[in-house]
């Protein structure tokens, strides 16, 4: 008994030295808490999916007085673009600058269930709708450079077209019509999606980086090799180190979680308790990154091979995980192995704790992969471990 509590005294020490290296460690402080919030920052303030803008050209000969040209131009997603020259607005839409040309003109031709068609007198009694109504010819110019945005651009203005035969002709039956109804529910925005996925990322490189420079350090400087002369076992050493790094993350996790609740209206279905639930995920995170961490110090040989052998693992991760993109976004045979990673395991446990309100037993999927990979990284992590 008194060995084992002198083991957990060890574990102890350890993990206090590890945590003031890495509160005063410049590059953990920038890679687990700096770079994070400022990609919250940007992403939560400047990235706004409900404000969608399209930038559409307007052509100098268009009738913007009319009742078409309202009927488009006054569509909130359409953002009009006035040019002098006919040549600059074609150069424009070459580069992508507007998404389209539009051209309104007024046409001749009747509008009605008589256009095209031999006129036949009717009863001064009952006047068509050629008679009273006009008839406007609508040019939409596109280019290859924009398009994404075809389908956006001519749903808006088919949209804004039908809205005006209705109100100009309410007595031409429909062929089919469309009901919406709305659910009540929580609004999700930006930042619901950026901060579990910046979470992510500061617990990747905060375990990956600084557990494999730190270590190699560690090793170069001997102090491993005399940890190695004391009572201490590995599975200790490296709880301790674990330990440390757990409670430097709650305290980046406090600060992201902080400013993104409280200045972008970040969700937490159930408070305080969702926080909790989100550092209790964390810990099977902590356990895969951190291993690897120290599969890299024990396998490298030089302080200059641990940084390409950091980013070989940590950059797929950033990419695939979905801490930018959702993984549903990549191509189809690209996605079982994008949601096979520890990383994408973490950030949709996070979000579906978050947002969605599952409690942690609910995650199941999700925490099966963590410890999985947890137990795999543990076991290489404590065999390739060196004491110098």
């Amino acid at each position: 008994m008194a060995n084992k509590n002198n083991q957990l005294r060890s574990a102890l020490a350890i993990t206090k030295a590890s945590l003031i290296a890495q509160l005063r460690s410049p590059t953990s402080l920038v890679f687990a808490i700096l770079f994070p919030l400022v990609f919250i920052v940007v992403f939560g303030a400047m990235v706004d999916n409900s404000a969608v803008r399209i930038n559409i050209g307007v052509d100098p000969a268009t009738d913007t007085a009319s009742l078409a040209g309202k009927a488009i131009l006054s569509a909130a997603i359409l953002h009009p673009q006035y040019y002098k020259d006919p040549e600059e607005m074609l150069a424009a839409l070459k580069k992508g600058r507007i998404a389209g040309i539009l051209h309104v003109r007024r046409d001749s031709m009747p509008l009605g269930p008589s256009a095209g068609r031999p006129s036949v007198a009717q009863p001064d009694s009952a006047p068509t709708h050629a008679a009273i109504l006009p008839h406007y010819k609508i040019l939409l110019t596109l280019s290859n450079s924009t398009a994404d945005k075809w389908p956006l651009l001519r749903s808006v203005i088919k949209e804004s077209i039908d809205r005006l035969n209705e109100e100009a002709a309410p007595s031409v039956p429909a062929v089919a019509e469309m009901a919406i109804s709305t659910l009540p529910g929580r609004a999700y925005r930006t930042i619901d999606f950026i901060l579990p996925g910046q979470m992510g990322f500061s617990l990747l490189m905060a375990g990956v980086f600084g557990s494999a420079f730190l270590l190699f350090s560690l090793r170069q400087g001997l102090v491993l090799k005399r940890f190695a002369a004391t009572p201490i076992r590995r599975p200790w050493l490296i709880f301790g180190e674990l330990l440390s790094r757990l409670l430097f993350q709650v305290f980046g996790f406090i600060i992201m979680v902080t400013i993104g609740y409280y200045v972008f209206h970040f969700t937490l279905v159930h408070g305080l308790l969702t926080f909790f639930e989100m550092l209790l995920l964390s810990v099977p995170g902590i356990a895969v990154f951190t291993g690897m961490g120290f599969i890299i110090s024990g396998s490298v040989k030089s302080e200059s091979s641990v940084a390409p052998l950091a980013n070989t693992i940590t950059l797929p991760q950033i990419l695939l995980c979905g801490l930018f993109f959702p993984v549903d976004n990549y191509p189809s045979w690209l996605q079982a192995f994008c949601r096979s990673l520890p990383l994408t395991f973490f950030v949709d446990g996070l979000r579906k704790i978050a947002f969605e309100g599952e409690h942690i037993w609910q995650v199941s999927r999700e925490l099966a992969g963590l410890f999985v990979w947890a137990a795999i990284i543990s076991l290489v992590a404590v065999k390739v471990f060196r004491w110098e």
